[in-house]
């Protein structure tokens, strides 16, 4: 089997927030690639949280040229020419969202070829996870939070998150001042954890956006709510920072959604920065170098857990692992997959079941893809 063609296309649509009123309609992005073969087997990925116009150009003008002519099943091999075409002095950022999109079709070709999920074929450790909801405060008052969190939990939902530190450092000249925004928090956290009671899951996401001071602060507060997790608490997921604000609290730390390379990874675990990896397979060059961050976790005795959303593709590593956990979706679903494919896997109180059909079990409306092509 070879393949015979790769294409990117960069696609948005109009997307709605679907709990709590938070928030209307807008342009949602996502980068989506086929890979195509000479035995009639064509593979989808995906990738997306960055500006996914670039990504696609990466794919159609850089990567498709060292993959077209290649086993499909060579995910090693074609891992390593991506990887030297794409990052030659050891870059990480766009090149690795086009590879991981190519990687996880390749993975979907490998499970249709097969006739077997991709779950499956990397252990099947389980086929049903807990899934979390994500919803974000930095967009709502303190009324509007508690609003959503207990519309969550209504829906049968018992482990959520809540985005924290916005707009925080990436705002650094024009933002409000830091103190304020870190105040805020606290004071939606207290409130939506009365809210939502004392068993209901409730984790924390910074987004890389608070300096090492802020995030301590924020993290000494959260104490005494019973934080499952506060997930990329500083900027740019410093791992000797990380480590150091890992000793000073007892909230546990996640980080990793959007590194690139799996040597980030062995920083933070060497370090010994998080309590939980987070790879995400859309992200992270793809499933093969995921599998390598998973493995090099379990090593440590670390857990892995889905961070960055695009959770019917990230659900079968963390089905697929022992150190596996669980997953993440927003509150409005899954957004990009909702609009793009048929075949999602079942969610029902609050926990994410996985199929047997082969691959990611995903098929895409070719229709909508094109429809969505460049349309904002």
């Amino acid at each position: 089997m070879k393949i015979t063609r790769v294409t990117a296309t960069n696609l948005s649509f109009e997307a709605r927030a679907a709990a709590g009123g938070l928030g209307g309609e807008g342009a949602e992005a996502t980068c989506f690639v086929a890979v195509e073969t000479d035995e009639g087997i064509t593979g989808y990925g995906q990738t997306g949280i960055t500006q996914t116009e670039i990504v696609a150009a990466c794919v159609n003008h850089v990567l498709s040229h060292v993959v077209v002519g290649q086993n499909p099943l060579d995910v090693e091999n074609i891992g390593h020419l991506m990887y030297w075409a794409a990052n030659p002095w050891g870059q990480t950022g766009y090149a690795s969202h086009a590879a991981a999109a190519i990687d996880v079709a390749l993975w979907d070709i490998k499970g249709k070829m097969f006739g077997q999920p991709v779950w499956r074929l990397l252990g099947g450790a389980r086929n049903r996870l807990p899934i979390y909801i994500t919803f974000g405060a930095e967009r709502l008052d303190l009324k509007g939070a508690v609003d959503v969190a207990k519309e969550i939990v209504a829906k049968g939902f018992s482990r959520l998150k809540m985005r924290v530190g916005r707009p925080g450092l990436s705002r650094r000249t024009t933002r409000p001042a830091m103190d304020d925004i870190v105040s805020a928090d606290i004071a939606r956290i207290a409130a939506v954890r009365e809210a939502i009671g004392p068993d209901v899951g409730f984790a924390l996401d910074a987004g890389n956006r608070l300096d090492y001071p802020n995030a301590i602060r924020l993290a000494k507060e959260a104490e005494h709510y019973n934080i499952a997790f506060f997930e990329e608490p500083i900027t740019q997921n410093d791992p000797a920072l990380m480590a150091q604000m890992r000793r000073m609290c007892r909230v546990p730390l996640a980080a990793g959604q959007n590194e690139g390379l799996p040597f980030r990874f062995k920083q933070l675990l060497v370090a010994e920065a998080v309590d939980y990896a987070q790879p995400n397979i859309a992200i992270c060059s793809g499933l093969t170098s995921a599998l390598k961050v998973a493995g090099m976790a379990a090593a440590f005795n670390v857990p892995i857990s889905n961070g960055g959303g695009h959770a019917p593709h990230n659900a079968h590593l963390q089905a697929g692992v022992i150190n596996g956990t669980m997953v993440e979706s927003h509150v409005g679903g899954f957004g990009a997959y909702e609009h793009l494919y048929e075949g999602l896997p079942i969610v029902k109180d609050g926990w994410l079941e996985l199929s047997e059909r082969p691959g990611f079990g995903l098929t895409p409306d070719l229709e909508r893809v094109k429809a969505a092509a460049g349309k904002y």
